[in-house]
C-alpha cells in the first residue's frame, strides 16, 4: 500500500484514495481475480492504473473502444507513465514500434480491444512478455443482461487458460447482481472479490420534466451553463438533426452526432467537442462511452431512455471530476410506447426482463420520490438520507398539490370499485368520464367513482396513479401490471396518511432555483475570474500539444488552483490533481498566470 499511495501522488497528484479503491489495489497486488463496481467518477481506472505502475511487468487493459483507449493513454502519457494502445487506426509503422517496446519491456499498460487480445497469434506473442495482470474495463459488456452487451467480449473467456496464473480484474460503473454474477461466470474468474461501491453519483442534480415546449426547456439549461461542456441525447437520427439546426440558429455553439453522418464529419465533430471548439454535442445514444471527458457540466435527455441502467450510464458522463453537473430528462409517455413497440420483436425471455427494466425508468419519471434514492433502490442501495440537496424533488422545485388527500382517496377507491382486476390507463380512463365502449360494456360507467376526475386529462390521472404506485400506496401485479391496494392505500382511505402528488402541469409555477450542496461546496473559496484566467492557460497549452484540455488538467485541479493560489513549486505540487509530471511540464506557466492575477487585482497570493 506503501508503493500505491507514492504512486498515486507522484503520477496523479492525490493524496488519498477514494472508497474502495485501496481495497482494489490490494487485490491486484496479491494477484486475487476481482470485480469492482464504481460508479463514473468514482475512480475505477486508478483502481488497476497504480498498481500497474508499481508492479513489475506489463499490465493489459481490454477497452472496447478505440477513442476511450487513446484517450487514457493520452492522460497516462501526461502523467509520466510509459502506456501504449495497439488498435486499427494505427499505421504499420507505430503499430511495429510499439511491439518493439513490449518485447523490449519499456511499456507498463497495454489498451487492446478484445478481437485483438483473443487471436491466437497475439496470445503467443504476449506469453514471451512479463505481464503483470489483465484488467477488462466496461466489464458489463460481458453481460447479455448489462447495458451494452458487445459478443466479442464473450471470448474473453479463453483468457484464464491462456494465463492460468494470471490474475483478471473486471470494472465497470454500472451493474446489477445479475450482471456481476454474469461477469464472473463469462470471465471464467476464481473466487474473485467482488467490490461494490455505492452507485450514488452526490455531485450531479438529477431533474426530470414532462416536455411542453421542448426547445424552450432545452434552452433554459444551456443558458445556466454558457460556455461549459454538456452533451444532449436524442432517441432518433432525425430528432438530432433537427435540434441541432434549431439550437444552431439560435446561436448556440453545438455540433451534431449520430452513425448516419459519415465517419470522418463524426469524428470531427466528437474531437471539436473534446477539444471545447464546441459547446455542446447533440447525439443519438451511442455517443459518449468512447470519451473519457472530464468537465461535461450538463447531460439532456430530450426523451426517456429504455432503461435505469442506460440512464445511469449516459448521464453519468456529466461531473466525471467530482465537480456538480445537472442532468435533465424531458419525457413522455409517448417514449414509453415507443420503446415498447420496440421491444416486441425481442424473444420472450428478453422481453419480459427489458419490460420491467422499462417501467422502472417511467416509474422514475413519474416519481415525486429524491431521485437519488430511487436509482439507489434499483440498484439493490439505500440513500441514508431523507434529502439528497440534489435533485428536483428535493430542491424543492417540484410543485406538490397542497392538498391531495382528496385526489388520492378518489383513485384508490376507483381501484377498489373495478375488484382491483384492470391497470393504470384503464382505471384513469373510468375516473376522467370516458366513454370508451370497453367501459360501458363492462358497466363501469355507473360507478360512483367514474367521472370523479373528469376535470383533469387522462395524463395527469394516469400520472398521480404511478405516482401513489411509486409511493407504494399502489402495487402493480402480474403479466398486465393491475392495480392492488396496499396496507398504506388503505391508510390513506382511512385519512391516516397523506401522499405526495404533483400539480397538474397547467398550475405549475416556475419555482426559484436552489443551488446543490455539490455546487456550494465545490465553489467554496475560489477566485472565479481567476478560474476563467486558469481555463485560457489550459486552453493554449491543449491546443499546442494537441490533446483535451482536460488531459492537462481537469477542472477540479484548476478550482483548487484558484482556491490556494500557489505562488511556489512547493504550494503548486500541493494543489489537488498536480503530479510530479505535470509540475514540471506546467508549473511555471500556471504559476506566471496566477501570479500575474494577483499583482493585477490587488489579490494575496498562497504560499
Amino acid at each position: 500500500m506503501e508503493r500505491f499511495e507514492k504512486a498515486l501522488k507522484k503520477y496523479w497528484g492525490y493524496e488519498s484514495f477514494l472508497p474502495h479503491q485501496a481495497e482494489a489495489m490490494i487485490c491486484a497486488g496479491r494477484g486475487r481475480d476481482s470485480v469492482v463496481v464504481l460508479p463514473t467518477g468514482g475512480g475505477k481506472s486508478v483502481c488497476f492504473q497504480v498498481p500497474a505502475v508499481t508492479l513489475t511487468g506489463m499490465a493489459v487493459v481490454v477497452s472496447p473502444l478505440i477513442s476511450l483507449m487513446k484517450d487514457q493513454v493520452d492522460t497516462l502519457v501526461e502523467c509520466g507513465i510509459s502506456a501504449a494502445r495497439l488498435d486499427s487506426t494505427q499505421t504499420p509503422g507505430e503499430q511495429s514500434g510499439i511491439l518493439k517496446a513490449i518485447a523490449e519491456k519499456k511499456l507498463k499498460l497495454l489498451y487492446l480491444a478484445p478481437e485483438r487480445l483473443v487471436s491466437s497469434s497475439f496470445i503467443e506473442f504476449l506469453k514471451k512478455a512479463e505481464l503483470s495482470m489483465i484488467a477488462v474495463d466496461e466489464a458489463h459488456c460481458v453481460s447479455m443482461w448489462g447495458h451494452d452487451f458487445r459478443p466479442e467480449y464473450l471470448q474473453l473467456g479463453i483468457l484464464k487458460d491462456a494465463f492460468p496464473s494470471l490474475a483478471i480484474h473486471a470494472y465497470t460503473a454500472t451493474a446489477t447482481e445479475q450482471v456481476r454474477n454474469d461477469i464472473i461466470e463469462q470471465l471464467r474468474l476464481k473466487d474473485p472479490k467482488v467490490l461494490v461501491g455505492s452507485f450514488d453519483r452526490p455531485n450531479l442534480v438529477y431533474k426530470v420534466q414532462r416536455r411542453s415546449n421542448l426547445i424552450k426547456q432545452i434552452c433554459s439549461v444551456l443558458d445556466r451553463h454558457e460556455g461549459e461542456s454538456g452533451v444532449i441525447y436524442c432517441i432518433r437520427r432525425k430528432d438530432v438533426d433537427q435540434l441541432y439546426t434549431k439550437l444552431r440558429s439560435k446561436g448556440y455553439s453545438v455540433a451534431p452526432y449520430h452513425a448516419g453522418m459519415g465517419g470522418e464529419e463524426r469524428k470531427r465533430n466528437q474531437d471539436d467537442f473534446i477539444n471545447e471548439k464546441v459547446d455542446t454535442i447533440v447525439a443519438t445514444i451511442a455517443f459518449g462511452m468512447g470519451i473519457d471527458k472530464s468537465n461535461v457540466r450538463y447531460v439532456i435527455h430530450t426523451g426517456m431512455p429504455k432503461s435505469l441502467e442506460h440512464y445511469q450510464q449516459q448521464s453519468g458522463r456529466a461531473g466525471r471530476d467530482g465537480l456538480e453537473a445537472e442532468c435533465c430528462l424531458f419525457y413522455s409517455g409517448r417514449d414509453y410506447g415507443i420503446w415498447k413497440s420496440i421491444l416486441e420483436d425481442t424473444e420472450p425471455k428478453v422481453h419480459q426482463i427489458a419490460a420491467e427494466k422499462l417501467n422502472a425508468m417511467y416509474n422514475y419519471c413519474t416519481s415525486v420520490s429524491c431521485r437519488h434514492d430511487t436509482i439507489l433502490e434499483y440498484f439493490g442501495q439505500q440513500l441514508g438520507s431523507d434529502n439528497c440537496s440534489a435533485c428536483d424533488v428535493c430542491l424543492g422545485e417540484l410543485d406538490c398539490m397542497e392538498e391531495p388527500l382528496e385526489t388520492a382517496q378518489k383513485i384508490i377507491s376507483c381501484v377498489l370499485r373495478l375488484g382491483e382486476r384492470f391497470g393504470a390507463d384503464y382505471t384513469a380512463s373510468v375516473l376522467t368520464g370516458s366513454r370508451e365502449q370497453r367501459i360501458v360494456e363492462n358497466g363501469h360507467d355507473s360507478l360512483s367513482t367514474y367521472g370523479l376526475l373528469s376535470d383533469f386529462t387522462k395524463r395527469i390521472v394516469r400520472d398521480w396513479i404511478e405516482q401513489l404506485a411509486e409511493q407504494r400506496y399502489l402495487q402493480k401485479a402480474g403479466e398486465f401490471n393491475v392495480l392492488n391496494v396496499t396496507e398504506k392505500g388503505w391508510s390513506v382511505l382511512k385519512a391516516e396518511r397523506t401522499p405526495r402528488l404533483l400539480k397538474p402541469l397547467k398550475k405549475r409555477e416556475e419555482k426559484h432555483r436552489k443551488i446543490s450542496r455539490a455546487a456550494k461546496e465545490s465553489w467554496e473559496g475560489v477566485d472565479r475570474e481567476l478560474f476563467e484566467v486558469l481555463r485560457k492557460s489550459r486552453r493554449t497549452i491543449a491546443d499546442r500539444k494537441g490533446v483535451p484540455a482536460y488531459v492537462v488538467f481537469g477542472d477540479a485541479a484548476l478550482r483548487d488552483m484558484a482556491r490556494l493560489k500557489p505562488s511556489s513549486i512547493e504550494g503548486f505540487l500541493k494543489v489537488s490533481g498536480v503530479g510530479e509530471t505535470k509540475s514540471r511540464q506546467y508549473g511555471e506557466v500556471f504559476l506566471s498566470a496566477i501570479g500575474e492575477y494577483c499583482s493585477a487585482s490587488s489579490s494575496k497570493p498562497g504560499d
